[in-house]
């Protein structure tokens, strides 16, 4: 559960994004409390994946501000007052931020132990055997123990992107965002993906910021619904207020056409 009363994790003020014509983020802003598990829903090309890549460094911004534990994520202090970030400060405000993808991206070549233990040993300075003691731990946790010295190949879906998870895991860090992890996959090794997700909620500490599909996982995880479209927040609130009794018209037609494709809300 979300921190009572705590300053915000993340603050997101007033931030616009585009691509080329296409406005995707307009004016967006919203917080993050500490230990918050958040649902990103809404339609395609709503910009929720956007947030998360922002967020991680992916995509820059063209205007606003995104505060990480108080420090601001693309400026910095220069020249008696804020200047654009450079990779210096683009790399450590990185480090407080775990991201896991709809497609895996594991390194093909590497074992699975290798692609768990390669970020901290570059970008933390890990000895080998900590790191590798560490992926064992989340790889336990995942429940791929067994599978440490295989290779991603050998891998069904579901195993791909639950070394994804160990792998940005493997950092530590506060913030864990989750792009579509499920959508990729064959729905019957979308269940054990979301089991990990659920794992982690119960027995850590940090934010999530979730964008999904799966309407139900999201009422039974999430501490607060956002429901997004054409780069705006429409409507948020705790899961039962979204999903049963939603004020705003966009959002019942939205969760009409999810319930009519067979999703559980």
């Amino acid at each position: 559960m979300a921190s009572a009363n705590a300053a915000p994790i993340i603050e997101i003020d007033g931030i616009s994004k585009s691509f080329g014509s296409f406005k995707v983020l307009d004016e967006l802003s919203f917080k993050v409390a500490p230990r918050e598990k958040l649902a990103l829903i809404g339609p395609s090309g709503s910009g929720k994946t956007t947030i998360l890549r922002i967020l991680m460094t992916l995509e820059g911004i063209d205007s606003g501000d995104i505060l990480v534990e108080g420090d601001n994520l693309y400026r910095m202090p220069g020249n008696g007052g804020l200047r654009p970030a450079d990779e210096h400060h683009l790399h450590k405000m990185r480090t407080k931020i775990g991201m896991v993808f709809q497609l895996f991206n594991l390194f093909p070549h590497k074992s699975v132990i290798d692609n768990v233990t390669l970020a901290p040993m570059l970008t933390k300075g890990v000895k080998r055997a900590d790191a590798e003691r560490h992926a064992m731990e989340l790889l336990d946790m995942v429940g791929l123990a067994d599978k440490a010295k295989a290779m991603p190949a050998q891998l069904s879906g579901g195993q791909k992107q639950r070394v994804a998870i160990a792998r940005a895991l493997a950092l530590s860090p506060k913030i864990m965002l989750f792009d579509e992890v499920t959508s990729a996959l064959d729905p019957e090794l979308v269940e054990e993906v979301l089991n990990v997700l659920w794992r982690l909620c119960e027995e850590t500490d940090m934010t999530m910021l979730l964008v999904t599909h799966e309407m139900g996982f999201a009422h039974d995880f999430a501490d607060r619904i956002l429901f997004f479209d054409r780069g705006r927040i429409v409507e948020e609130g705790k899961p039962d207020e979204i999903f049963r009794h939603p004020k705003q018209e966009r959002t019942q037609t939205f969760l009409k056409k999810i319930i009519a494709a067979g999703h559980r809300v």
